[in-house]
């Protein structure tokens, strides 16, 4: 008996020891690569720092200055001749068309604060940087909260993971996803964009509604309701997450009453009446944004006004298409979607909820008329099903690895297949990055792979130097090229 009781106390040890060593190799390959977030504001991302920057800054939803602040790209079609914004940005209620989502900016928030706080302190002994929400210092700070949030959805996609793996095969998923998906464009790249936000996110949603299952208490209803809310607040097509909850409490309900056990019927009703509230409480920021700005609390702008088609009629470019399609361009997650249909003891039942989420985001993506995200690295919709990745694509390394004799060579081997992929996918990147493939519509896929080969090689030690030395530079050159792209691919539609 005692043991017995000794060997537990040593496994506890030795996996407590392990996952301290997990998380420090996560962490110390997290700092290796901070020194890739740029604090560039553009795109998309415009419209995500100016639901940060102007309530904060401005106490207000004008949005005017961000606007006239923006990139090139961004402002050539928002902007007239005399910098002024045109009249067809805004809606109805005054205020410039901002479909984007505010859960970014909520997330954001502490960084943005403590730039200010800085920045602030910073003027009183001198410094002079403007405390405006464009220098430096708030755009410094809030791209590292994007990657900081990014990293954060990593390690809660890995703890769930090991639940239900072994640790090292969740450890090499994680890492593999990090780096094989589109995740570092989106973490890194443009981390003013949401997409990293929603990473995290669902990760955390994930993390949290399985640890506790099946028996929450009142007040961890009340949490995973305020994620649920936060979920959608960052990214509206995150929502189909919450079909899990919903899922689950139906088959709550029917097990209750074929057991006639009406006190456990009344009890999860009664849960699912608070979840509701508190989610309902968590998404207040968005439904009051959208009626200041929109004149409606359920209308979403440009979302809501699109011919969505719910047939589903782009169900095979979204994953096959040289026009941004997630297995074409981020192969690793195909083999991770198959991780979904092989055999894990003890996960049968989160597989199914993993499948069920994944489903229904796949089939929204498919419905959406700008499937293909236009100019993205892959299809960065799916950036949100990062935790989901890295579950399936950990059971697979299990299983595979369980077809070799030694597990040490197993390990070897998928670290070297892994790394192929992660080098494939990061060469992809710095093309997509640096122009020499096009960012928007379909791609020549002999182009691209000889430039793989022969060309990304002999540029990429200059180009990540200039990154990393004169960022601005080549960002204002990216960006130069882009425009005259678009003016290019302009001319030939007519």
């Amino acid at each position: 008996m005692a043991s017995s009781a000794l060997t537990s106390v040593g496994r506890h040890r030795e996996a407590a020891d392990r996952l301290r060593l997990h998380l420090v190799v996560l962490t110390a390959f997290f700092v290796a690569t901070l020194p890739l977030v740029n604090p560039l504001v553009h795109g998309d991302g415009v419209g995500y720092y100016a639901y940060l920057r102007a309530p904060l800054v401005q106490h207000n939803l004008r949005f005017e200055e961000d606007w006239r602040r923006a990139n090139p790209g961004f402002v050539e079609s928002r902007l007239d001749s005399n910098n002024q914004v045109k009249p067809d940005q805004y809606t109805d209620t005054g205020h410039i068309d901002n479909l984007f989502t505010i859960g970014p900016a909520m997330l954001w928030t502490p960084f943005f604060t403590l730039a200010h706080m800085t920045v602030l302190l910073a003027d009183r002994f001198g410094a002079n940087i403007p405390a405006d929400g464009f220098s430096l210092p708030y755009r410094a700070l809030v791209a590292f909260g994007t990657a900081f949030y990014g990293f954060c959805g990593l390690l809660l996609s890995y703890l769930l993971a090991r639940k239900f793996v072994d640790p090292s095969w969740a450890l090499l998923a994680t890492v593999g996803i990090w780096m094989g998906s589109a995740l570092p464009v989106y973490m890194y790249f443009n981390p003013f964009w949401s997409h990293a936000h929603s990473a995290f996110v669902v990760a955390l949603f994930l993390w949290y509604w399985d640890r506790t299952r099946p028996n929450r208490t009142l007040r961890q209803w009340v949490v995973l309701g305020l994620i649920s809310g936060l979920l959608v607040d960052v990214y509206f097509v995150n929502g189909v997450f919450l079909l899990i909850p919903l899922v689950e409490s139906i088959h709550g309900f029917v097990n209750s009453l074929r057991l006639k056990d009406g006190a456990a019927a009344l009890n999860r009703f009664g849960v699912n009446l608070v979840y509701l509230a508190t989610f309902s409480i968590a998404i207040l920021p968005t439904l009051i944004t959208r009626k200041i700005i929109f004149g409606g609390m359920l209308r979403f702008g440009a979302y809501t006004a699109l011919p969505w088609n719910w047939h589903a009629p782009y169900w095979l470019s979204v994953l096959f298409s040289s026009d941004h399609g997630m297995l074409t361009w981020t192969p690793l997650l195909g083999f991770a979607l198959l991780g979904l249909f092989l055999s894990c003891p003890g996960g049968m039942r989160i597989k199914a909820y993993l499948g069920l989420a994944t489903g229904a985001f796949y089939y929204v993506i498919s419905s959406y008329p700008y499937w293909d995200g236009m100019s993205s690295y892959g299809n960065r919709f799916f950036v949100s099903l990062t935790p989901v990745f890295v579950f399936g694509l950990a059971v697979l390394l299990e299983r595979v690895g369980g077809l070799f004799r030694s597990l040490r060579l197993a390990y070897a081997t998928e670290v070297l297949a892994l790394g192929l992929f992660v080098l494939w996918n990061l060469a992809f990147i710095f093309q997509w990055g640096t122009h020499m493939i096009s960012v928007r519509g379909n791609i020549s896929w002999n182009s691209m792979v000889h430039q793989q080969i022969f060309d990304v090689p002999p540029r990429i030690v200059h180009s990540v130097e200039t990154y990393l030395t004169r960022r601005g530079e080549m960002m204002q050159h990216i960006e130069q090229e882009d425009i005259e792209q678009q003016k290019l691919d302009g001319k030939q539609g007519q």
